[in-house]
């Protein structure tokens, strides 16, 4: 077998340090956690990355480019309220099959109103750049004026809270939102 390059193995790192923050968040997991998920050695790992806020940085950008992603490819064929419900419905559908990449989006915010009330608010600007360009994505590939985007973006943050505390959608608090297809 052919040894993994260290692009590779950051790669590696990041998969695994998002399915440990998301489960434990960003002080709940620890460095050793994820060396081990990923089959290397701690003082591997951070030749990878300086350190457990590098790595953790990783994980959010990623999980917040993965959600541009989405979008882009949801809206790809579609225009207006079609591309609105096309991207609604492969959010959720995410979200839903893969609970992973919302308790990552979840632990993200914690982390980032842990750290600035400690003073740190590196965390929070990469995490605000992040969500940022999320937004920027939904707005154009929606066509909309920024409210429009917002009241998207805000339905979003719904349905983030309502798949966590385990609604089914076929619950009545679901209505008006955006049901998997």
């Amino acid at each position: 077998m052919a040894r993994m390059s260290a692009e590779e193995r950051r790669e590696s790192v990041i998969r695994a340090a998002t399915s440990e923050f998301a489960r434990t968040g960003y002080h709940g997991t620890s460095t050793e956690a994820i060396a081990k998920r990923v089959g290397v050695s701690q003082p591997y790992l951070f030749r990878l990355f300086p350190g457990k806020k590098a790595i953790f940085l990783a994980a959010a950008e990623r999980c917040m480019a993965d959600f541009a992603q989405m979008f882009a490819e949801a809206a790809e064929r579609a225009e207006g309220e079609a591309a609105q419900k096309a991207m609604g419905d492969a959010y959720v559908k995410v979200i839903a099959e893969q609970p992973e990449r919302l308790m990552m989006q979840l632990q993200t915010y914690v982390a980032v109103a842990a750290a600035e009330a400690e003073g740190d608010r590196e965390l929070g600007e990469a995490v605000r750049a992040g969500w940022a360009r999320v937004w920027d994505a939904a707005h154009l590939l929606l066509g909309a004026d920024p409210s429009e985007t917002t009241d998207f973006m805000g339905h979003g943050m719904l349905i983030n809270c309502l798949v966590a505390m385990g609604f089914p959608v076929e619950h009545r608090v679901w209505q008006g939102l955006y049901p998997p297809a």
